[in-house]
């Protein structure tokens, strides 16, 4: 099914890094006339509470969207998942629930979620496949985030096998870019060592202290990289296309990878960003803090056989998110 004039669309959390750069692609999609500016809602959190089940009703209601993409979500780094665990599984599986039952209550025919790649088991084979789900124990510092996606994932399955409501789960790879959250209590591992670097090089700092030892390994991807993806999927993914990739038992895929497939180590990391904010002090790993998960990369091998592939490689996009962080963000 493709997207089309006729489609009325809800796209959640829009003000977020990853809704703001879908919205820019359906924003254009409008200017090419693709699809109806009318029929694209983008309803901001004082419009529409998604942790509450009886406002969401009465909108779904009232617009009766066919499609919904579900990139609403509480996101944070191991701090924020370590502090507040309740906080990351409950609020998460409030939004999830909320708008999926609605979907089936008022006809939602297509449903993209975003999930993460901590979905996947802590001692996953490398690179991760979609069929390694739920085979072993989860990461213990994210392990509420990710219960939380994983019950939205097959939330979304169950609803195709028992109500036909076509669902495609995205799990996208560690994620940055233009607009991230830069709060050093709550922010992944690119923005919070772009504050650092950054901030210490604006004031001539001689060291900048690192979480852990450095050593785990990391995939990456720049957020206009997965938007391009969510609109590709929603134009070429079905679960029923003749094309859709099965698993390796030849079942249909309800979640697909979506990644750059290049991993760096933090510490490389680290280097590489120091290098582009121009600091020039030392870097000092403090081993007493946690690592996770020690290697993490996707298999991406069912995306690409549908004919996606990411297009800003980590440098390029280092340098636009660093750029967006000193225009936007760095409070002198």
């Amino acid at each position: 099914m493709i997207i089309n004039s006729n489609e009325k669309i809800l796209l959640t959390g829009s003000n977020g890094m990853v809704g703001n750069a879908i919205q820019k692609i359906l924003k254009k999609q409008i200017n090419d006339e693709s699809i109806s500016k009318n029929n694209l809602f983008c309803p901001k959190r004082n419009e529409l509470d998604l942790l509450d089940f009886e406002a969401v009703k009465s909108w779904f209601s009232l617009n009766k969207p066919n499609t919904i993409i579900i990139a609403a979500a509480k996101v944070g780094g191991i701090l924020a998942n370590s502090t507040k665990p309740y906080d990351f599984i409950f609020e998460n599986l409030k939004i999830e629930t909320n708008l999926i039952e609605a979907s089936r209550l008022f006809g939602v025919k297509r449903i993209l979620f975003l999930g993460s790649s901590c979905i996947y088991p802590k001692s996953s084979k490398q690179p991760i496949k979609e069929e390694y789900l739920l085979q072993s124990a989860l990461e213990e510092t994210n392990q509420w985030y990710a219960l939380a996606k994983i019950s939205g994932i097959k939330l979304c399955e169950s609803l195709n096998l028992q109500y036909g409501v076509e669902t495609i789960s995205l799990m996208p790879c560690n994620l940055y870019g233009i607009g991230d959250n830069y709060n050093p209590k709550t922010s992944h591992v690119i923005p919070a060592l772009i504050n650092k670097f950054y901030t210490a090089k604006e004031n001539n700092n001689k060291k900048v202290v690192c979480w852990g030892t450095g050593n785990p390994l990391r995939e990456f991807l720049f957020v206009d990289d997965l938007a391009k993806a969510c609109i590709f999927l929603l134009n070429n993914w079905e679960t029923n296309f003749s094309n859709s990739p099965l698993d390796k038992d030849y079942k249909k895929n309800y979640w697909i990878n979506v990644g750059s497939g290049v991993e760096i180590s933090i510490k490389d990391l680290a280097e590489k960003i120091a290098k582009i904010t121009g600091y020039i002090g030392d870097i000092v790993w403090d081993k007493t803090m946690p690592d996770g998960t020690p290697r993490k990369v996707l298999d991406i091998s069912k995306i690409r056989t549908l004919g996606w592939e990411p297009e800003t490689n980590l440098d390029d996009g280092l340098e636009i998110a660093i750029k967006d962080f000193e225009d936007n963000f760095y409070k002198k």
